[in-house]
């Protein structure tokens, strides 16, 4: 008997039109292009269209893209796994939403908040439920509008210029192919320094309304986070979760075609990529362009990794991310 697998038939991201610069940022806080781009790297970022995009839309979109990519029909799709920290209604999830927008009525969908690292996550799950034989087809999305939480002001700039809207999507397929598929996922969280980066409210434990004028007044609606607590932890453990994967399956870091890692900061990935003594041209970075956008980081980096040639048949590839929770989390595949 055969063993089963699950390999990335197709990718798929979708951005929205509206490009927002930095510079477009310093008429509505006290920052420059060239402080934004010296912490973040970051040079401009997308922001969605009231009236054309939600969070549904954009993952249908993304969606579209990787099956036709993938060769296969909306109707082929037995499961979606979608990740989202900013869904389009607090309940039920934007899964059923773009499960709709895809004609999917009746198939299984699974709502993921695990921040950055949400479509590893995602990943990981397919991965388990094709390898048990309950799934051939399964449909994994991030998707994020950010722009709409973000304190646009003096006192939350340090948040407000990081983060993007966008969606990516991959499709994920059985295979009895040992030399194409998921080798393997890593996940993890500790959850000590959940305040470290959190929105607080609104919250189901709170006396009265979720969101009351006191709710408003307090502010605790907006972003708030330790950059400091973030950057040390993220370095540390985006290298122990690539070293993970790669150690097992036996393979060290020079045998990696190409690490994409969340596109969290700039300085990030640049750190961990001297640490773990790899080339530039074995590190994926787009941040430069579309800024942090949570759960699509990834697949939007991937698919435009794959367009440009740099993800090929056969290459080795690791997908690591971290992020609020904490949580982090590593893929590694064989392509």
């Amino acid at each position: 008997m055969n063993t089963i697998y699950s390999s990335i038939k197709g990718l798929g991201f979708y951005v929205p039109d509206n490009i927002v610069t930095n510079n477009d940022l310093t008429q509505y806080m006290d920052t420059s292009d060239a402080w934004i781009q010296e912490r973040t790297g970051i040079k401009q970022r997308r922001y969605f269209t009231p009236g054309k995009d939600t969070n549904a839309s954009m993952a249908t979109a993304a969606s579209r893209m990787a099956l036709d990519r993938a060769g296969l029909a909306a109707k082929d799709v037995d499961l979606i796994v979608y990740a989202t920290i900013t869904p389009d209604y607090y309940f039920p999830g934007s899964a059923f939403l773009m499960q709709r927008e895809l004609g999917l009525e009746g198939i299984g969908v699974i709502d993921i908040r695990n921040q950055c690292s949400g479509f590893v996550y995602g990943l990981s799950i397919a991965d388990q439920f094709i390898k048990t034989g309950m799934y051939k087809t399964i449909l994994v999305v991030g998707s994020e509008i950010q722009s709409t939480f973000l304190d646009k002001s003096n006192a939350g700039r340090g948040v407000a210029v990081i983060f993007g809207d966008g969606a990516g999507a991959a499709v994920l397929q059985a295979t009895t192919d040992p030399d194409h598929r998921v080798l393997s996922t890593h996940l993890h969280a500790d959850g000590r320094y959940a305040e470290e980066l959190y929105v607080r409210d609104p919250g189901s434990s709170r006396e009265g309304r979720w969101i009351s004028e006191a709710t408003l007044t307090d502010g605790n609606y907006n972003v708030t986070m330790n950059g400091n607590a973030v950057f040390k932890h993220a370095v540390v453990r985006f290298m122990e979760v690539i070293n993970e994967s790669l150690e097992a399956n036996g393979y060290r870091a020079d045998d990696l075609a190409l690490l994409v890692p969340h596109q969290a900061n700039i300085r990030i990935s640049e750190y961990v990529r001297q640490q773990m003594n790899l080339p530039e041209e074995k590190v994926f970075n787009n941040i430069q362009q579309y800024g942090n956008t949570t759960a699509a980081s990834i697949p939007i980096a991937m698919t435009e990794a794959f367009e440009q040639g740099r993800i090929k048949s056969g290459d080795l590839i690791c997908l690591a991310a971290f992020g609020s929770g904490f949580t982090w989390a590593s893929a590694l595949i064989k392509w």
